[in-house]
């Protein structure tokens, strides 16, 4: 999981003095594995700025076609005169808005520009492309184009912010709600002792009967599903540079803004999300199992035969995506450059997924993908209505699109399991008999949350897993994730009680069975 510092001071207020390796080291000492601190832009040198295409001359001596242009870059070369720059890229037109790099510029990789003579002309700065800045691809393969109302001269190292630091983090199977920006900012605020903005605290419409109409026929493979639909999207509305930065930062490319919306949230929330359009999607939104042998073309444009244990999304016709793991090309959102084509109206799935049935799929067909797997390590099932309002508003505020007020919500109850510890239990895990006083108000960071308590209870405590950590299948059956044997629960309890107090006796050695004695005497030396 990648986490652009920048991103993650939205949500907690770090010390602005707080570097990314200040930041790692917190993070390393609450458990997760940061493994790399990437200084973007940390080469980059100005004047970089914004300019719009004024001319553009075709040169046809050449064995490649070259354009001499000149580029409007207001008062940022100081004279307010067009610069001339040389360019072979075919992508942008008169009147497009580009990256402009001036002389004394230094781009990524040491490469400094300068005023040069190149195919028999003058060129005095160099038009970007996002490759040369070391953006992340953005899918154009060309020079960078940005939206007609950016204001020329602007200084494009702040527009595209191209000056960050990226945590790199490697996500446990344990610790699967660190694959999102809320999960690691949880971990965060924590570690420094500050407050949380949670993203997903938003106000959300309830459940009425006239949203779309939903119906799950195997609740056990999906117990949660949302459906939100909005209408009118505007056929020129393209993501905003901070949403595409965003995306680019995390390792993603940029598509279209239907597309890139469901992406962003799921990365700041952790909940996929899928985005089908609607005119393509013909009645009733099912889940079910395959039929052995059902045929499906996923959005990566390969057929798949399906098998019995699949999940599949239905509509009317049959499967129109593979549960949890990726979405069909027969519901598909057009591309932003089909605009005859182009997505108006849009239908948005936050569902919650059994983890063991998506993990297993996704195996099957050898097909690992962003949703899959944050769903086989444990999604929060409670942020599905949010993931999904956070989509409608941004879809209403960058598309101009009109929010149905229909809100589907189906939800099949299941009751937590929960463990029993002894309430002793901290105590002697840590060596130190704790007092009724040591006892805390629950915290954000708790892996598991008292769900049972009373006078028959004051020497027991009977624990359930958080939503945001939810319990997830074991070796032997045994709970992994939020939810483990007593001893590993203890450092939760006791790690951040008081600590003073007066010293417990050391638990009592228990016997180990005769197998492991006779394991141990092989493999160790008998001293006579």
């Amino acid at each position: 999981m990648r986490v652009p510092l920048s991103w993650l001071r939205e949500y907690v207020d770090l010390p602005a003095t707080e570097s990314g390796r200040d930041v790692q080291d917190k993070l390393v000492s609450a458990g997760l594995e940061v493994e790399t601190v990437e200084q973007l832009g940390a080469d980059l040198k100005g004047p970089l700025v914004v300019g719009q295409v004024a001319t553009i001359e075709e040169l046809t001596d050449f064995k490649k076609p070259i354009r001499f242009c000149t580029v409007d870059v207001g008062q940022a070369n100081g004279t307010g005169e067009p610069q001339e720059i040389i360019c072979g890229a075919r992508n942008f037109a008169v009147g497009d808005k580009v990256v402009v790099a001036l002389p004394g510029a230094v781009l990524p990789g040491d490469f400094q520009i300068a005023e040069r003579k190149t195919y028999g002309r003058m060129s005095r700065g160099m038009i970007c492309s996002s490759d040369e800045l070391n953006m992340g691809d953005d899918g154009t393969k060309g020079i960078i184009v940005l939206p007609p109302e950016t204001e020329i001269g602007k200084d494009a190292v702040e527009l595209l912010e191209l000056v960050d630091e990226v945590l790199d983090i490697a996500v446990t199977p344990d610790r699967g709600y660190c694959l999102s920006m809320r999960g690691v900012a949880r971990e965060a605020a924590i570690a420094y002792g500050l407050p949380l903005r949670d993203p997903a605290l938003i106000d959300v419409p309830g459940p009425n009967a006239y949203g779309y109409p939903v119906q799950i026929a195997d609740p056990t493979g999906c117990d949660r599903f949302t459906a939100r639909t909005v209408t009118g999207l505007s056929a020129e509305a393209r993501s905003p540079i901070w949403l595409q930065r965003r995306l680019q930062k995390v390792g993603m490319r940029p598509i279209s803004l239907a597309v890139d919306v469901t992406n962003y949230v799921m990365m700041e929330l952790g909940q996929p999300l899928h985005a089908y359009d609607r005119g393509l999607v013909q009645g009733t939104i099912g889940v079910r199992r395959a039929e052995q042998g059902e045929k499906l073309t996923t959005l990566d444009g390969v057929e798949r035969t399906l098998d019995a244990e699949d999940l599949v999304i239905t509509d009317d016709r049959g499967p129109i995506g593979l549960a949890g793991v990726m979405g069909g090309a027969n519901t598909e959102i057009a591309d932003h450059d089909d605009v005859e084509n182009a997505t108006a109206d849009v239908v948005i799935e936050a569902a919650h997924f059994d983890a063991t049935s998506i993990a297993r799929t996704a195996r099957r067909h050898k097909l690992s993908s962003e949703a899959s797997r944050r769903f086989e390590r444990g999604v929060d099932p409670q942020a599905a209505a949010a993931a999904a309002q956070r989509t409608v508003d941004l879809l209403v505020l960058l598309a101009g699109g009109t929010a149905e007020a229909g809100v589907t919500e189906v939800v099949a109850p299941t009751a937590p399991r929960t463990i029993t510890i002894p309430a002793d239990h901290p105590g002697q895990g840590r060596g130190r008999r704790l007092r009724p006083g040591d006892r805390r108000p629950a915290a954000p960071g708790d892996r598991l949350r008292r769900v049972r308590a009373g006078r028959a209870d004051r020497h027991r405590a009977v624990l359930a897993a958080r939503p945001h950590r939810p319990e997830r299948p074991g070796r032997r059956g045994h709970p992994a994730g939020g939810l483990r044997e007593p001893a590993l629960h203890a450092a939760q309890a006791a790690g951040r009680s008081r600590p003073d107090g007066p010293a417990a006796a050391a638990p009592p050695r228990r016997p180990c069975p005769g197998r492991c004695r006779v394991r141990r005497g092989a493999e160790l030396p008998v001293h006579r």
